[in-house]
Parts: structure tokens; sequence; C-alpha cells
């Protein structure tokens, strides 16, 4: 069965609140998948490993550290926004998606687990102007069109372990999609943190920006 507990086994550090908020999340997506399919009924069923756990993949690359600005780019109902708001409680993260509806679930979700560090905005990435420490997105295009287009919002101001720059989820082989970038970005295989078949194949990409 799908729950909570799939996060708790490979983060055990969690606080009671955070432990609480990751749990309301299951009942709340699937109140409102019900309202606006924002995740696809099919993988409803598979919430925690399919997009919490796989949200929270990018921790494994990186500890926001307090105070950093984090964009989400295409964060569709709050993924991989949400997870990682919960987990790093003291960055902030603003959650962007070009359809509204989607957007509004977010906010929703962000509203009702209690998140003081989460903000909104029904926008396209080519309209956002405001600077950022990191940008986090979840395979919504190519890597080459993604940094083209999120370049601009990179606030240059060292603040964590990494620099200032792009961390993406993709999946399959991206290795022509890295070619460009060589010499500023990484990989990190997901399945050497989280030992489940979902995860073959998945990949949290670093571009320094």
């Amino acid at each position: 069965m799908d729950t909570a507990d799939i996060i708790y086994s490979y983060f055990p550090q969690l606080t009671a609140e955070q432990r609480a908020q990751f749990e309301a999340l299951g009942a709340l997506y699937a109140e409102w998948n019900a309202k606006i399919n924002v995740i696809s009924r099919r993988d409803i069923d598979s919430l925690y490993e399919h997009h919490v756990l796989h949200s929270l993949g990018i921790a494994y690359s990186l500890r926001f550290p307090a105070g950093a600005r984090v964009m989400d780019v295409g964060t569709g109902g709050g993924f991989p926004g949400i997870p990682l708001a919960i987990m790093f409680p003291e960055a902030q993260f603003h959650l962007i998606d070009s359809i509204g509806k989607k957007v509004r679930v977010a906010q929703a979700v962000a509203d009702a687990v209690g998140l003081k560090n989460v903000t909104t905005a029904h926008r396209n990435v080519i309209e956002e102007k405001a600077k950022y420490h990191y940008v986090v997105s979840r395979a919504v295009m190519r890597l080459d069109e993604l940094v083209r287009l999120v370049r601009k919002n990179v606030l240059h101001e060292p603040i964590g372990a990494l620099p200032p720059g792009l961390l993406c989820l993709k999946g399959g082989d991206i290795r022509e999609e890295m070619r460009p970038f060589r010499n500023i970005s990484e990989a990190d295989e997901l399945s050497t943190f989280f030992k489940l078949p979902f995860f073959e194949e998945k990949k949290v990409v670093y571009v320094r920006l």
C-alpha cells in the first residue's frame, strides 16, 4: 500500500510536524484529483512513491539552506515544490505553472498543510522576472530549453553547498541533453538512494548557471 511510511524509511529524521504534513498529502491530492485531474488516475494510487518520494530525490543532491530562494517551474499540482518545502521549512519556494487550475491545487494543498514558505503564481516562466538561488523542475521540457528560459532568474549569490543553478528530475537516457553542459553539470542516479524499481533510470541533473 502506498503511504507516507515510504518517506520515513529514507528520511527518518523528520519532525512530528513534517510527518503530519506528509501524511496529509494523500487525502488532499485524492480529493483534489477527483475535481481537477492534476495526477493521472492510474498514478494517484502511487502518489507517495511516484510523486512525493520522487520529488525528494532533489534533497539527496542538495540540502537547501535557510534563506535559500527556490523557484519550481511547471509545478503542476505542486511537484517537486511542495514535498521540498515540507522537507526544508527554512527555505522559500515559489511555484509557477502556466495552467491556472493546477496552480490552484498547489496553493490549496500548501495552505491545507500549513506551509508558510510557499507562494504560487499562474505564470509562464518566460514572464517570471524575480531572481532565485535555485530553480527546480520535474521533466517539463528539454534541458537546453529549460536552461535558456531560467538563466535570467538565477541569483548569483552563493548560499549553499552547490553554486546557484538548476536541479531537474529526469528519466531515461539524457546524455544527449547534458552534452552542451558537460563542463558545468552532473547527474545523480536516484536508484542509488531509493531501492525501488520505479527509480531505475531516474536522475537528478544539476546545471550550474
